[in-house]
C-alpha cells in the first residue's frame, strides 16, 4: 500500500512558512477540514441540480469539453466528469470566491489566478464501481502535458481538489509521486505511459481523506487514481478540481473547440 502523506494545519487566509516549505519540496499538500460536512452536502446538491439539467438537455459538451457519462448503482444515468460546473450553478460559483483559496496563489507567483473560465473550469469527478460505470480509475499522467499538446511553453499550474467523500487509501483513490514537479521535461513526457499505465509505483504516496478536505498538487507531478477495491455505493468517490494558473488569459466559451488532449479521454475507464 502507498505511504500516507499526513495533513498540514488547516488552510487559512495566509500560508504558513511550514506549509510553503512542504509544498516546495514535495509538490503536494493536504489541508484538512476546508469544508464542513454540512457544506459538502450543499455543494453536492448543487452538482446534482446541474446534472439534472444536463440530463434533460442531453448535453455532450461544455465550452468544447466533453462530459463523461455513466450509470449509478441504481442504473440511472449520471455525469461522471463535469466541466465548468461553476458556470452552471451560483452555489458552485460562490464556493470559488472563498478567500482562503487566494492564499494558494502564492504557490504559483506573479499573475496567478483561479482558472474559473479557463482550462476545464471547475471539474467534478464522480467515480463509482458498477458493471456499467465508465469512470472508475485514471492512469498515470501530469496535468502540465496539456501545454505540450497545445504547443505552448509549460507554465506554472496547480490543481486544487475539494473532496466530497471520505476516502480510505486502502480502497483506491489518488496516488502521487512527490517531488516530480522538479523533474526534467524528458521525464515529464516519458517517465510513464500516459493514461495507459495504472500500475502502483514504489515511490507513490496517498492521502487519508475526510469529506471536506482540500488537496493541492503541482501540475507537473505524476499522479493517478487507483480503482476502488469495493463495488457499489461503498466505492463512491467524488472530488472537485479547479486550476490555479498563470500566463496569458485564455477563457473558454460555447464556441471553443475540443482540445486535442481530450482525444485521450476514451483511455480513462
Amino acid at each position: 500500500m502507498a505511504r500516507i502523506i499526513g495533513p498540514s494545519s488547516p488552510l487559512g487566509n495566509k500560508l504558513s512558512e511550514d506549509q510553503k516549505g512542504f509544498f516546495a519540496e514535495h509538490g503536494i499538500i493536504h489541508f484538512p477540514g476546508f469544508l464542513t460536512r454540512e457544506a459538502v452536502a450543499v455543494i453536492w446538491q448543487a452538482c446534482e441540480e446541474v446534472q439534472a439539467r444536463w440530463i434533460a438537455e442531453d448535453r455532450k459538451l461544455v465550452n468544447g469539453i466533453p462530459l463523461k457519462w455513466g450509470h449509478d448503482v441504481d442504473g440511472k444515468p449520471i455525469v461522471q466528469r463535469f466541466a465548468f460546473a461553476n458556470q452552471h450553478s451560483p452555489v458552485l460559483a460562490e464556493l470559488l470566491k472563498d478567500p482562503r483559496l487566494n492564499a494558494l496563489l502564492e504557490l504559483v507567483g506573479t499573475g496567478a489566478r483561479l482558472g474559473i473560465d479557463e482550462k476545464d473550469g471547475l471539474v467534478v469527478n464522480h467515480y463509482v464501481n458498477t458493471e456499467t460505470s465508465k469512470f472508475t480509475e485514471m492512469g498515470w499522467h501530469t496535468d502540465s502535458i496539456r501545454d505540450v499538446f497545445l504547443g505552448k511553453r509549460i507554465l506554472p499550474m496547480l490543481n486544487v481538489g475539494i473532496h466530497l467523500d471520505d476516502q480510505d487509501p486502502a480502497n483506491g483513490g489518488l496516488r502521487l509521486l512527490p517531488g516530480t514537479h522538479k523533474q526534467s521535461l524528458w521525464n515529464m513526457i516519458f517517465r510513464k505511459k500516459y493514461f495507459l499505465s495504472n500500475e502502483p509505483d514504489r515511490e507513490e504516496v496517498a492521502f487519508s481523506i475526510r469529506a471536506g478536505d482540500l488537496t493541492v498538487h503541482d501540475g507537473r507531478c505524476w499522479h493517478r487514481v487507483e480503482r476502488s477495491r469495493l463495488t457499489g455505493e461503498a466505492s463512491r468517490r467524488r472530488v472537485m478540481y479547479m486550476p490555479i494558473i498563470a500566463g496569458k488569459y485564455d477563457p473558454k466559451s460555447a464556441t471553443s473547440h475540443t482540445p486535442l488532449y481530450h482525444k485521450l479521454s476514451h483511455l480513462v475507464k
